[in-house]
């Protein structure tokens, strides 16, 4: 329903409410017309709440539904009753007994209410049926109280027929269940749902006080008054503004169960004491079968709703547990019951001897996802590297989340299971993962470690080799490790440049404080650069240097970008240090066309820096600041690197573009999304990664490899770089097939910028044969 119709429906249904009690209070017509109106118009508002129920119940779905259902069958046997009672008003000589039995349709109404609780949304299931039996329990107290002081005294001067009171005896206790329901659910309401909550509860009180009041009528011989009947209209206009108001609940709201509060824990007895008191008087003084069932009904209600709390109260307890000993996110075992399985696995080793494996699992550039696509991304991926991992082992395998994204396996038995399961996790990973739209690639590290029965080591020690067999993992690209004794805390494989073996303390206090020297490298501009000529196949000549960033570390030497990069990724630096190599750069390469020589100097960007619009601003100031012309500089971008958005990443590469500035890609083939990249990106060059360079002369395949991707860059204009150019015969090779340009230790080393600067080493090597004949050339070249 539009909000401008439903507006309009609420405004000409209180219109018509307003006109209804106008008539009424005037007498208009006569007392025999005010009647038949009365009736009608009792008619009509039920009417009304049931298409607003018709309404809501289209508009919900599941228990909220299930709830509209309960409540629509008792407004149905409403209206049964009026219907009837217009055609007992209107035919004479009708029996009292058809009479009560038409009438007993008005107590579908509560039944409906106090059945529609236990579906009501706002809790679990357990909690509808605890405020159902609140409900009862309060009703059945407040029942017997109310007998005794003044209910007994209407049923003896009211019409002896045996149905109509014990009708109208449950219509009381019905009606004081359903207020006392309608009460608390609008205290457990959540604050969106207060209104529609409040009307609901308006309605139903509006409906059993003018029940009451009725019966009081009814026990001295007289019909409802006006005053009545405006309280069940006005009761059920409540109700159909509910329906109208009320909307759809999600799934992940209804089904959260809300915590009850001390007030709903011990509201609902608070009655209880004097019912126990007047029960026991009425047991021992006199005969009271009214008092006698109630007594019984709050027993059985009393001790179900303790049942239920102990259920409850049970439930909690396993889901605390569970919540103490699981990783909320993912679902699988977290540190402290991985650990607590591992010492008993340990304890038990010591006892039979058997072995026992520890795997760690670590993701590699998993900061990226978070850094690029955002944690929600993140947070999806780690669930579904999570059941992936678990898929891969055995069911009675422990597998825990133990850190952001590192994962244990705790394996009871031989090495060898031990391999063949993280082998497995590593084949688990060669599919690329679907988060969010994306398809994402991710490899990971495995270290394996075993404590045979013959060895003495700890549950602690144990997970600790497992640390630096995955870190040895991480370092030599591999996907799995097994721990050996030689096994060194070499600065790679911890981020620390030390070859020191370390205790776990001193590895942490050594990373802590080698850290503290990256940041303060960084603030103080101690990062140097190193730069590494590209030469022309052609002519051998330098056309370009690419810019490598190096670490002059006062305690550990030089140190070269894998000592230190991954720790700039992991905190967040890599900003700070592309903003750093950049102003180095052209800082150089302003020095070098001073000194008479114009070469070009080539950056790696970050994925961060590629999904930052502001970055072509900030470049161009740069060289605006040192005078030097955008096609003195180029930008590579690494094939593996993970982009956010490639629209925004070919927004900033277009806008380089554009002003001047060369774009090509690093490492191409080394990662996932070459043909991606180089279709959906705006490039100028290709660089060919080492690894298909390094073999291409003894290796028919990447050779072929090598070829395609040169011929695949001439067709789309584009210029090839070979990396990696170690020796003379590689350098003729692709030269042979077509390659532009090389850069290489055949070539030249990295050097200093002053190198370049006085022009040493711009062309290439001269000696031996500077062509290999058809005869020793490889047959597939």
């Amino acid at each position: 329903m539009a909000k401008q119709s439903l507006h309009w429906v609420i405004a000409m249904s209180s219109a018509t409410l307003v006109a209804f009690a106008v008539w009424l209070l005037a007498g208009w017509g006569g007392a025999e017309v005010t009647s038949v109106v009365s009736l009608v118009g009792s008619i009509l508002s039920v009417v009304f709440a049931m298409g607003c129920a018709v309404r809501a119940l289209r508009h919900s779905d599941g228990r909220q539904r299930l709830a509209w259902s309960c409540l629509l069958v008792g407004l149905a046997g409403w209206l049964v009753g009026d219907l009837a009672t217009l055609y007992f008003h209107l035919i004479a000589g009708t029996s009292a007994y058809a009479a009560t039995i038409f009438g007993s349709a008005y107590l579908l109404l509560p039944i409906g209410v106090c059945t529609a609780a236990v579906f009501i949304p706002y809790g679990g299931l357990r909690s509808g049926l605890r405020v159902l039996l609140d409900g009862i329990i309060t009703a059945t107290s407040l029942f017997v109280v109310s007998w005794n002081i003044v209910l007994h005294n209407l049923f003896d001067v009211a019409n002896p027929f045996l149905a109509s009171i014990a009708l109208a005896v449950f219509a009381v206790f019905a009606d004081v269940a359903m207020i006392t329901i309608a009460v608390m659910l609008l205290a457990r309401a959540r604050a969106g749902l207060r209104l529609s909550s409040l009307l609901m509860t308006a309605g139903l009180v509006s409906i059993a006080a003018s029940d009451t009041v009725f019966l009081y009528y009814s026990s001295r011989g007289l019909g409802p008054s006006t005053f009545v009947i405006l309280g069940w209209v006005v009761g059920m206009y409540f109700i159909g503004l509910c329906g109208l108001l009320s909307r759809r609940k999600g799934a992940a709201r209804t089904s959260a169960t809300l915590a009850p509060t001390w007030m709903s824990l011990w509201l609902p007895y608070a009655p209880v004491p004097f019912a126990i008191f007047i029960g026991a008087r009425e047991a021992l003084t006199g005969h009271s079968p009214p008092v006698l069932i109630a007594g019984l009904v709050l027993i059985f209600a009393a001790l179900s709703r303790q049942f239920l709390l102990l259920a409850d109260n049970r439930r909690l307890l396993v889901a605390v547990e569970d919540f103490a000993l699981r990783d909320q996110l993912t679902g699988l075992a977290n540190r402290t019951l991985f650990t607590d399985r591992l010492t008993h696995a340990m304890a038990l080793r010591a006892r039979n001897g058997a072995a026992v494996c520890v795997l760690l699992a670590d993701l590699d550039d998993f900061k990226l996802v978070n850094d690029t696509l955002g944690h929600p991304v993140g947070d999806d991926l780690l669930c579904s590297v999570g059941a992936r991992i678990h898929a891969a082992t055995r069911p009675w395998d422990t597998v825990a989340r133990v850190g952001g994204d590192e994962f244990a396996i705790l394996v009871e038995d031989g090495p060898a299971i031990a391999q063949q399961i993280a082998e497995r996790v590593v084949r688990a990973f060669e599919e690329p993962f679907v988060v969010a739209g994306r398809t994402i690639h991710m490899r990971l590290s495995i270290g394996v470690a075993r404590a045979a029965s013959d060895a003495d080591v700890s549950a602690e020690e144990l997970f600790k080799r497992a640390d630096l067999a995955m870190y040895s993992a991480k370092r030599a690209h591999v996907g799995t490790r097994s721990f050996t004794p030689d096994m060194r805390l070499d600065a790679t494989e911890l981020n620390l440049p030390s070859q020191q073996k370390r205790t776990g303390r001193q590895i942490g206090v050594g990373r802590i404080q080698f850290l503290e020297d990256l940041r303060r490298a960084i603030d103080e501009h101690e990062l140097g650069l190193v730069h590494q000529p590209k030469f022309s196949l052609s002519t051998g000549l330098a056309v370009g240097v690419e810019a490598l960033i190096r670490w002059p570390h006062p305690q550990f030497g030089l140190l070269e970008p894998a000592d230190f990069l991954p720790l700039v990724r992991e905190k967040g630096l890599m900003e700070a240090v592309t903003d750093l190599v950049l102003r180095r750069a052209v800082e150089d390469a302003a020095g070098w066309q001073a000194a008479g020589v114009d070469l070009p100097v080539a950056i790696n960007l970050s994925a961060p820096s590629l999904n930052d619009e502001e970055l072509p601003a900030r470049v161009l100031s740069v060289l605006a600041e040192h005078g030097m012309s955008p096609a003195s500089l180029a930008v590579e971008i690494t094939e593996d690197v993970l982009l956010a958005s490639v629209v925004r990443a070919r927004t900033v590469l277009d806008r380089l573009r554009e002003s001047g500035i060369r774009v090509a890609i690093d490492d191409f083939g080394s990662g996932y999304a070459a043909m991606t990249y180089l279709h959906e990106l705006p490039v100028d060059e290709i660089k060919l990664d080492r690894q298909f360079i390094a073999p291409i002369l003894h290796d028919e395949r990447a050779a072929v490899i090598v070829r395609s991707v040169i011929e695949l860059a001439d067709s789309f204009g584009l210029t090839s770089v070979a990396e990696g150019v170690e020796d003379e015969a590689t350098a003729d090779l692709l030269r042979s097939i077509g390659c532009n340009l090389a850069q290489g230790h055949y070539f030249s080393p990295p050097v200093p910028a002053e190198t370049i600067s006085l022009g040493i080493g711009l062309t290439a090597p001269v000696g031996g044969p500077a062509r290999q004949s058809a005869a020793t050339r490889p047959s597939w070249a």
